[in-house]
């Protein structure tokens, strides 16, 4: 007889995942760079091992364009909008979408060896920018000017990102678990 699994196991063995390993008793710079850290590391998780070509770029359900690789593209593009963009103020366009096509990041996220190389290096890109900033920032209160919301501290932007990673990977569990059956946290 086996053993019931519960829904929300670990996608890898707890022994090798690293994602959630700070302590819970840490100064609020460390804990929310470590939340985040986890949070994209989820997404590269979600992502892993699948053929690139096929299974990344597969949608949802019609008439959706949610993919895997979508995902990587639109996060490549918040981390872009929210570091370079409003903290940093630079004159930064996002990669993927725009105002002639808002869903570019999802629509163009096309099954070609290409498209995934240039997704993932983006992504990488911006989450090296975006660690580089917080890293230099001298503290949490360093302001930022946003079109949509006016000012926003750093502090806000973290939370914001957390959150904004959380939602997408609750997508990626479910792109993942229809692609492949693989469930987890």
């Amino acid at each position: 007889m086996t053993t019931p699994r519960r829904r929300a196991e670990m996608f890898i063995a707890a022994e090798q995942d690293r994602r959630f390993r700070t302590s819970a008793v840490v100064d609020e710079r460390t804990m929310l760079v470590d939340m985040l850290g986890a949070q994209r590391a989820t997404l590269e998780l979600k992502c892993s091992g699948l053929e690139a070509e096929l299974e990344l770029a597969r949608r949802s359900v019609e008439p959706s364009t949610l993919s895997l690789l979508g995902l990587v593209r639109h996060l490549a593009d918040v981390e872009r909008r929210w570091f370079r963009q409003v903290m940093a103020g630079q004159d930064a366009p996002a990669r993927f979408s725009s105002p002639v096509r808002p869903d570019g990041d999802f629509d163009g996220a096309a099954a070609d060896p290409a498209v995934v190389a240039e997704a993932w290096e983006a992504w990488r890109a911006e989450v090296a920018f975006s660690e580089a900033l917080v890293a230099d920032a001298p503290d949490l209160d360093v302001v930022g000017e946003d079109s949509w919301r006016g000012p926003v501290s750093l502090r806000w932007v973290l939370v914001h990102m957390i959150e904004e990673y959380a939602r997408h990977n609750g997508h990626a569990d479910l792109l993942r678990e229809r692609i492949d059956g693989a469930t987890g946290v």
